[in-house]
């Protein structure tokens, strides 16, 4: 029997490579597609390898009656409907660990770069000018940094935190008070108690009911005034209008952002053209090392799932129940 495979979004050719060489899987990865040419390839499909571009919503699973299994190349399932998916008996998984230290180099790169206003003061050289004292930093050595999110990427952070002598603690009521000891730093019990510490802020948490908008202006003003904001994970743990409030009080000294609540984020964002904000475009899982691993893993995990019936990193565990 052969199974077919359709990838719509671009995929690192690493992956193509492990499905061709995969027995009894045909590969349709024309690059890029568009919604229409996705929909129509549908009702051959019996695995869908998406990254982030991709909506896997009820529309196009009505198209796919063969499918068997989706395959996230990367971390975040907010484009699938998971609900969706195990009402149809549609295992999902996705790759968490290929691009954790990617995203953690960012996110201290964000961190590092909001200390020092080095984009700032790039920029301001480039127009031709000298201004030392304009750009005048912080030391992180010393700042206290709160992780809120102690998952794959949050303990990569704080591995690379240590080297810089930061003092460390994370807020992640789902993880065990052993790991952050086994990684020499305190786990608070409420983030209240990280939000009211905290020099910096590194947000690593996945988007549930209680996580999103949580940086709004009932959390801020529990901040240290002048506190720094970074967020290398989701963009709708953020509440925009409040987050764009405090950096223009001073409330909040500056925030990195790589994500965002609609992306690419919509001109009327009120966060877009602050001088105290430093933008990138998601860049977090961007690095050949990373896209190299995700669509390695996403490939494995597919043809495992059709040819073994094998499983990893499922996102809809309910889905087990059906089987």
């Amino acid at each position: 029997m052969t199974f077919r495979v359709i990838v719509p979004d671009n995929l690192h050719e690493a992956g193509i490579d492990v499905l061709n060489a995969a027995d009894s899987i045909e590969v349709y990865a024309p690059g890029k597609m568009t919604r229409e040419d996705t929909l129509a390839a549908m009702p051959d499909a019996d695995a869908l390898i998406v990254r982030s571009a991709t909506t896997a919503d009820a529309e196009l699973l009505a198209q796919a009656a063969k499918l068997k299994v989706i395959v996230r190349a990367g971390v975040g399932v907010d484009n699938i409907d998971l609900d969706e998916c195990t009402r149809r008996n549609i295992v999902v998984m996705n790759t968490p660990d290929a691009n954790t230290i990617a995203t953690a180099e960012l996110a201290f790169g964000l961190m590092l770069a909001l200390a020092r206003h080095i984009p700032q003061a790039d920029a301001s050289l480039r127009a031709g000018h000298w201004d030392r004292k304009k750009y005048m930093g912080t030391q992180i050595s010393g700042k206290t940094l709160g992780i809120i999110g102690f998952g794959r990427v949050g303990r990569a952070l704080a591995q690379r935190a240590k080297a810089f002598d930061m003092r460390e603690i994370a807020y992640d009521p789902f993880v065990p008070e052993r790991v952050a000891r086994h990684l020499g730093l305190s786990l608070v019990p409420r983030m209240e108690d990280l939000l009211e510490e905290a020099d910096i802020i590194s947000l690593h948490a996945l988007v549930t009911d209680e996580t999103r908008g949580m940086i709004n202006r009932e959390n801020i003003a529990k901040m240290k005034d002048g506190v720094l904001i970074v967020n290398a994970a989701r963009g709708k743990l953020i509440n925009s209008a409040d987050l764009a409030e405090a950096l223009i009080s001073g409330k909040v000294a500056g925030a990195a952002l790589d994500v965002y609540d609609v992306e690419p984020p919509a001109p009327e964002n009120p966060l877009l053209g602050l001088d105290n904000v430093i933008y990138t475009p998601h860049l977090g899982a961007s690095t050949h090392e990373a896209q190299a691993a995700v669509a390695i893993d996403a490939a494995k995990q597919a043809v495992e799932a059709l040819l073994d019936g094998k499983y990893d990193n499922i996102c809809n565990k309910a889905v087990l129940e059906t089987q």
